[in-house]
């Protein structure tokens, strides 16, 4: 079991961020996670967060997954203090982490996402898994399956595929996983590349389109200055930004405010 301390950490809000698909509630304040093909169990109370894992599994895998080394309370120090809506996002927003995901997954996942809502995202990726996916055992006795690899979706059929509530999709995920099989493009190499290159080479994939590569971006290869763009996030550039985000104050702390921006805007719909 490991504990930490944070003002700037919300499991809550992470959940239901829309960066992550794979992390639900399962009791008050307690939360799981599927992710890198591990199981986890997560408990907060406050600002103290704990983990259902050993030290050194925390510290190989979560501490990064859940950028701890980043100081979120400095970049949201820096917001314009003029700037009414982007201050009253942040604040709103202040606990949410840009995770450190997979790259594989976040493709396929982000491929599923389109014209889609976050609980039919859930519902369709959860599918995949238990149809796909390895079934494992938690040290707990927990069930649970792991992300389908590239081989094995590149193998199923297309009506096995939309089987799975995929829709149009599937067939862009079929594709998608035959490229990455072939190594067009190396997931290792596109690991290394900047963010134009990394998004550049993201738009050849069939199915991808601006905002699915800037999602992938920012929630596989953390590269904060990618700023996701969809229905929610244009309705509040067109109402509070007609002259164009400040993403030259900003830099690379964009894509982190627009996190903010979406489940300020998200939430407010509820």
């Amino acid at each position: 079991m490991v504990t930490i301390q944070d003002k700037n950490f919300s499991l809550s809000k992470i959940c239901d961020s829309g960066q992550c698909f794979r992390m639900e509630m399962c009791s008050d304040d307690r939360y799981r996670l599927v992710a890198f093909d591990r199981y986890l169990e997560m408990a907060q109370a406050g600002d103290r967060i704990t983990f259902d894992c050993t030290q050194e599994e925390f510290d190989h895998v979560w501490r990064d997954y859940f950028d701890l080394e980043t100081d979120y309370a400095a970049v949201i120090a820096r917001v314009d203090r003029e700037d009414a809506y982007l201050v009253s996002a942040a604040e709103y927003g202040r606990g949410i982490r840009i995770l450190n995901q997979d790259l594989w997954e976040m493709i396929i996942s982000f491929i599923i996402s389109q014209q889609n809502h976050i609980a039919r995202i859930r519902r369709c990726i959860g599918t995949l898994c238990r149809r796909y996916g390895e079934r494992k055992l938690s040290l707990q006795g927990r069930e649970y399956y792991c992300f389908p690899t590239p081989e094995t979706l590149a193998g199923a059929s297309l009506e096995d595929l939309n089987a799975c509530g995929l829709g149009y999709r599937g067939r862009y995920i079929l594709q998608t996983a035959d490229r990455i099989c072939h190594g067009d493009p190396d997931l290792s190499v596109l690991r290394r590349m900047d963010y134009d290159a990394a998004k550049r080479e993201l738009l050849k994939l069939y199915g991808v389109g601006v905002k699915v590569a800037d999602c992938v971006c920012l929630f596989a290869l953390h590269q904060t200055e990618a700023f996701p763009r969809d229905t929610h996030i244009n309705k509040v550039m067109a109402a509070q930004y007609p002259d164009g985000f400040p993403f030259d104050r900003y830099g690379r702390d964009s894509g982190i405010l627009q996190q903010y921006i979406f489940y300020y805007d998200l939430e407010k719909n509820k």
